[in-house]
């Protein structure tokens, strides 16, 4: 009987790298657990900041979760996912980013002890994802009892815009002060039927000057400074076009010369390049335009003729602001002069430039009362550029915290949803079969490291605190991490004003459920130059 002798068969290059089994997972779950432990200081009010640096120098001072982990340099495929969980929770609800990433790192550490203890990944799997639904049944049962459009919703909505700043480089008077206007903000671009125009609302930063001096303007503001300084500088009961072409002397399509003789022949070609660049004037002036928004560049003989006709004119206009310009005050964006018509034309009740007040030379142009769309302005302001960036995000996230509130509800904040969360899964657990019931057991686990956490970051002892929360829980029914000085104590949020949108949570649970599930079900890793 002969035998026969096979030659192993190669698929992949020598170049390429190959982690299978137990090994892909410890290497998946210790880059999750890595990543997730980066921002985990910057939890809660009492949360630390970041310096990142970039190999341009530029420096970013933040403990925004989602800007910390967009900003990492992050190379494993694995931890690039919780990156994407920040991403995710920051496009859906815009806050909360920070404890979706602690949340998945905690449930890739519970795992990876359930693994060593030979749990099949598939168990592990199904029970998360069972444990997510109960969250949020847990969540759900949270909801605080009011009406949107009531003096205590109101009240509410300003609580969470503060909860959501506090930590975040504004300091807790200023969050008071911010949460206030973030709350009217969002009141002016409500619709009659209650639909919030999330688009309405625009952040401004400005340096120079502190976080006392941000104002809430009804309208839009853009930089740009009058092409003239003949031009009137505040235009009432404005009539607004937006044009998308130069205002400059014509070039034809064939390169051509032309030859000059005479004096004569001098002035009448001077003449009539003067009469095209006074028939722009005109056409404007007499289509009744009063504020010329244009996206190209104006001659200066036009800026002149403009001046002359009391047209307030602005030039190389960035499209962002042409755009915003154009959508509050319904100008149509015009190609060409001859689309100049009255039935084109925007209307706002006053267009003026006044000057910054800050740190910057160039004037404000601000649009006020626009006839299209309820528009509103923050003009965030602070002291260096890097606090009012930190400013900018912090009241960007309160604007969606707000957004998010109105429409899906609130919760108690400071970790009291967290505790409930977790208590309610723990006392589903019993009920479950199998071994889907340790999983259950690890996610509870996984939610109770939340305000663990915020109680260690706020300096009091994390394990005492959770054993009084979950005490205080069981005796009262609600039990919040308060940051109180320079520890913490266990208390009512509501009593506090703490307080979250139901819809952070929930996103919470779910994407970092999500993530987890899928880095745990991986057993190969294949690695390829």
């Amino acid at each position: 009987m002969s035998s026969r002798t096979y030659q192993p068969l190669y698929v992949l290059s020598e170049d390429s790298e190959r982690t299978r089994g137990r090994a892909a997972q410890e290497s998946n779950v210790a880059a999750g657990k890595a990543v997730a432990e980066a921002v985990r200081t910057t939890l809660g009010p009492r949360g630390m900041d970041k310096m990142l640096v970039d190999s341009t120098g530029t420096v970013v001072v933040t403990n925004d979760g989602a800007t910390i982990l967009d900003e990492m340099d992050i190379d494993h495929p694995a931890a690039q996912m919780i990156v994407e969980v920040a991403e995710s929770q920051e496009e859906s609800v815009g806050d909360g980013t920070t404890t979706a990433a602690v949340l998945l790192g905690e449930l890739l550490s519970r795992a990876e002890g359930m693994l060593e203890d030979d749990l099949h990944p598939t168990v592990i799997v199904e029970g998360y994802a069972e444990a997510a639904r109960l969250a949020g049944e847990a969540i759900d049962g949270q909801l605080l009892d009011v009406e949107v459009g009531s003096d205590p919703a109101a009240d509410l909505l300003a609580s969470v815009a503060e909860s959501s700043m506090t930590g975040k480089g504004t300091g807790d008077a200023a969050a008071t002060d911010l949460a206030a206007l973030v709350v009217e903000a969002i009141d002016r671009v409500t619709t009659d039927d209650g639909h919030v125009d999330r688009d309405a609302v625009h952040v401004h930063p400005r340096t120079g000057a502190g976080s006392s001096a941000t104002e809430l303007v009804d309208g839009v503001v853009i930089e740009e400074e009058p092409v003239h300084d003949g031009m009137p500088h505040e235009v009432e009961n404005a009539s607004v076009a937006v044009l998308e072409t130069k205002l400059e002397v014509r070039q034809g399509d064939v390169d051509a010369e032309y030859s000059i003789t005479s004096v004569d022949g001098l002035n009448a070609a001077i003449e009539a390049e003067d009469a095209e660049l006074r028939g722009y004037a005109d056409a404007l002036s007499e289509a009744g335009v009063d504020v010329l928004f244009c996206r190209k560049k104006i001659d200066d003989r036009v800026a002149g003729y403009l001046a002359d006709a009391g047209i307030l004119a602005f030039e190389s206009v960035k499209s962002s602001a042409a755009d915003d310009v154009a959508r509050v005050t319904g100008a149509k964006r015009l190609g060409t002069l001859e689309d100049v018509e009255a039935s084109e034309l925007g209307h706002a009740e006053s267009i003026a430039t006044e000057p910054d007040g800050g740190d910057d030379d160039d004037d404000l142009v601000f649009v006020r009362g626009g006839d299209a769309s309820r528009a509103v302005t923050l003009l965030v302001r602070g002291s260096t550029e890097h606090v009012v960036d930190e400013l900018e995000r912090a009241v960007n996230d309160a604007v969606d915290a707000v957004v998010a509130a109105r429409d899906a509800g609130i919760v108690p904040g400071a970790g009291a949803t967290e505790v409930a969360v977790a208590a309610h899964l723990r006392g589903a657990a019993a009920s479950v079969e199998g071994r889907k019931q340790l999983a259950i057991e690890a996610f509870a686990d996984a939610v109770d490291a939340l305000p663990r956490t915020l109680a260690e970051n706020a300096g009091a002892d994390p394990i005492d605190t959770l054993v009084d929360l979950r005490a205080t829980h069981d005796r009262e029914g609600r039990a919040g991490v308060i940051a109180d000085g320079r520890t913490a104590r266990v208390g009512d949020p509501l009593e506090n004003g703490i307080v979250d949108p139901a819809a952070v949570k929930r996103e919470a649970v779910d994407s970092a459920t999500e993530a987890a599930r899928m880095i745990l079900r991986i057993d190969d890793v294949i690695s390829a130059e």
